[in-house]
């Protein structure tokens, strides 16, 4: 099965081979069939240190790294 891939931009990058990434997603609502935007925030490992904040980057899903962690940073898009 293959893994899950999203991509976001990194609002804190304050802890240790770790960022936080927040992803918008949009869905449409069930009565009023208005688009809404979503986000969430995910916790996820970066092994070198190369995602700053503000950077955009694509995330995958991995096995938990930590109680928060289960997310891995693949590449950063843009900067």
């Amino acid at each position: 099965m293959p893994r899950r891939r999203m991509s976001g931009q990194v609002v804190s990058d304050k802890m240790d081979k770790t960022v936080v990434v927040q992803v918008v997603s949009t869905k449409r609502h069930a009565v009023y069939n208005k688009i809404l935007r979503t986000t969430k925030k995910y916790v996820a490992h970066d092994e070198e240190n190369a995602a700053h904040e503000g950077d955009w980057v694509t995330i995958e899903e991995s096995r938990p790294l930590s109680r928060r962690k289960r997310w891995r940073v693949i590449e950063i898009t843009g900067r």
